[in-house]
């Protein structure tokens, strides 16, 4: 039946040529963005976690800066650390030089002068945004001992966790400008005694403890001089502990600046009563830095203080009190240049890991960024094919549309005369 006031067949190719309005609306939509789901109305779910993983890729890029900031800082402190282990090792070599008699240690101290004004100017130049972690002053009251780079970002379960790498300052600094600490002082059984004697002649152990470790061993074969017995314990590396040598060659001296109690015990085998070394107040540990730290030297009857940065060979001469002076200058520096070697492994290798975590964090964002993709991004080839095949059909249905009109026009021709 014809009707004038219904046409089903316009209603039809109507609703037809909506439907592909909006079909091709949202290929028009996906086209122009980019993005299969662009907002949350056209799928919530997908919306949601692409964005959540957006926010994450966006920290990512800001651990990756923080990455790249700390990685140029460890290699500023770096490149001081290992400049001063030359020049280190030149005072050694200078000091080795000096034991010679008869040379003029005078004009070796003035070669010592420099270098160690060197070591001073290259620690107080390792400078980077403001940071010098090798050279400071602890007793500031924005001081922190321990530095943080932000290594990693991560999302478990809905909780927030961020990794940091840590560097101890305390175990890199080479100046530190807040006062040294007083020694841990020590006694002995006697009370009195700042010395222990020993016979030259006899073998036996000798254990030492430091705070809780296990006891170490020093075994002493039988016809070795005190001389031997001092070189044993000083072989052990003990931070902090000297062991001086009397100025008669038959008694040994002892300090420490260790922050644990260091206990000697020289009683096994004919080597006397223990030798104990105690704090004589609470443990306190030094602030100083490995160049400028406090170091004991034992003329032979009484205690000196020096530092790598610090020590004068100047006045020594050849008599045996300034000698062993000497050659515990020469220690002392072999172990600073011992410390500053450490460290600048430790360095190296914390450098080296955040090298590494730049590279997995880059992977990383790439892997993220390649899940939000396939979320949310649209299909180009699919949506092209599509929009062809929409524009095709939404022609059709205008045609048709305006076929099913031209229907009503024709009733007209039933009216005419």
């Amino acid at each position: 039946m014809s009707s004038l006031m219904t046409n089903s067949q316009a209603m039809t190719a109507l609703q037809t040529l909506r439907s592909v309005d909006a079909n091709l609306s949202t290929t028009m939509n996906r086209i122009s963005t980019g993005y299969r789901v662009s907002t949350a109305s056209d799928n919530a779910a997908y919306w949601s976690i692409a964005t959540t993983m957006r926010s994450d890729v966006q920290a990512l890029g800001a651990v990756q800066d923080a990455l790249g900031l700390g990685a140029a800082t460890i290699d500023t402190m770096y490149t001081g650390l290992s400049a001063t282990v030359d020049v280190v090792s030149s005072i050694k070599a200078k000091l080795v030089a000096a034991r010679t008699p008869g040379v003029d240690r005078a004009k070796i101290q003035s070669e010592i002068t420099e270098l160690q004004k060197q070591l001073k100017n290259t620690a107080d130049s390792a400078v980077f945004n403001g940071e010098n972690w090798i050279s400071g002053d602890s007793s500031s009251a924005s001081y922190n001992a321990t530095k943080s780079v932000v290594s990693s970002f991560s999302r478990a379960g809905g909780a927030v966790q961020i990794d940091t790498l840590s560097v101890d300052l305390n175990a890199i600094k080479l100046y530190d400008a807040n006062v040294d600490t007083a020694y841990i002082a020590q006694t002995f059984p006697t009370g009195t005694s700042t010395a222990y004697a020993a016979a030259t002649d006899v073998g036996g152990n000798i254990t030492v403890t430091v705070g809780a470790a296990a006891a170490i061993n020093v075994s002493i074969a039988k016809g070795s001089s005190i001389n031997d017995v001092a070189a044993a314990i000083n072989s052990l590396g003990i931070d902090g502990l000297t062991v001086g040598i009397a100025g008669n060659g038959t008694q040994l001296a002892f300090k420490s600046r260790n922050d644990a109690n260091v206990v000697i015990d020289a009683s096994v085998a004919g080597f006397g009563a223990a030798v104990t070394l105690t704090a004589l107040a609470a443990p306190l540990d030094s602030k100083k830095g490995v160049l400028d730290g406090t170091m004991d030297a034992y003329t032979g009857t009484a205690w000196e203080t020096f530092s790598v940065s610090s020590m004068d060979i100047s006045k020594l001469t050849d008599n045996a009190a300034d000698l062993a002076k000497l050659e515990t200058y020469i220690a002392g520096t072999d172990k600073a240049l011992a410390k500053i070697t450490d460290s600048a492994t430790n360095l190296g290798a914390i450098k080296n890991r955040i090298g590494l975590q730049q590279n997995f964090v880059k992977t990383l964002t790439d892997s993220l960024d390649r899940g939000i993709g396939q979320l949310v991004d649209a299909d180009m080839n699919a949506e092209s094919t599509r929009l062809q095949a929409l524009q095709t059909q939404q022609q059709l249905g205008i045609q048709a549309l305006s076929i099913a009109n031209a229907g009503s026009q024709s009733i007209l021709s039933l009216f005419r005369g």
